[in-house]
């Protein structure tokens, strides 16, 4: 009889188990019940903001090509149909040296202007700030400047099918893509509890949880990630518990008191 409840009690307490994993899995669960108005309220994509490390991909063009070639990289003025050549040749082959770095200051080497501080600004406010350094100084006609962050990545780890970076060449990404483009979240992935590691402009930065079951998601300021995001899935308590094993003191310990049990129990038989 005995045996029969325990074996009752087992029986529930793996289907409460079940039950309570299979609504640990799904996503942002009841998102369809989230008013239209908060959902159009919701925070839009930030626009990119530099910081160190970053690779900038800078054009500046104008109504003289020849005029502004000297402040775009890998053009040589020689006459207006070199500078056409060299300038597809520019937007075509993905080569890192015609990128700008900007360095631990936060500074960028612009041609002829020399140093440029970034780190901290929006693309709209280079762009503006690049058009002041140039024009009138350098050129009569104002200049169209286009900025463009060419290297926007996240990286995410732990419990996903293709753990890695995340690149998008658009210069946005949220939440979803990212886990999206790394292969969804295994099984033993917990959902509710997603580390992100975000470093601010400053250098410092910040650690933030994110539940992935909860249908807020969609409106956190933290659905859209920044350049440089660390995302990092935990695995989940039975994911732990699988991977649990017994330190090898411990499995020297369990194994020489098993030893001088053997022993004593021998020397017992032959002394009766």
């Amino acid at each position: 009889m005995i045996i029969k409840r325990l074996l009752c009690i087992a029986i529930i307490a793996v289907a409460f188990a079940s039950c309570r994993t299979s609504k640990d899995v799904p996503y942002m669960i009841d998102a369809g019940s989230l008013p239209e108005e908060v959902l159009k309220a919701a925070p839009k994509s930030s626009e990119v903001i530099f910081a160190t490390g970053d690779m900038i991909d800078i054009t500046v063009t104008g109504q003289n090509q020849a005029a502004v070639a000297p402040f775009n990289r890998g053009t040589y003025l020689v006459s207006d149909k070199d500078v056409q050549i060299q300038n597809t040749y520019h937007n075509t082959y993905n080569d890192k040296s015609q990128y700008y770095l900007v360095d631990n200051d936060g500074n960028i080497s612009f041609p002829i202007v020399g140093k440029i501080h970034v780190a901290g600004l929006s693309k709209s406010s280079v762009e503006e700030l690049i058009v002041s350094k140039i024009y009138p100084k350098y050129l009569t006609k104002r200049p169209e400047v286009e900025v463009r962050l060419h290297n926007f990545h996240v990286s995410v780890l732990g419990e996903v099918n293709k753990p890695g970076i995340v690149e998008a060449d658009n210069e946005s990404l949220n939440i979803l893509e990212a886990i999206a483009k790394a292969g969804d979240l295994t099984i033993m992935g917990k959902r509710s509890n997603v580390m992100l590691i975000r470093t601010n402009t400053d250098g410092s930065r910040s650690v933030q949880y994110l539940n992935l079951n909860d249908k807020n998601l969609l409106v956190s300021p933290n659905y859209y990630l920044h350049q440089n995001d660390i995302i990092y899935v935990q695995p989940n308590a039975t994911r732990a518990r699988s991977s649990w094993q017994v330190p090898p003191a411990w499995s020297l310990a369990v194994g020489s008191v098993g030893t001088l049990i053997s022993i004593a129990t021998f020397v017992i038989t032959l002394t009766r």
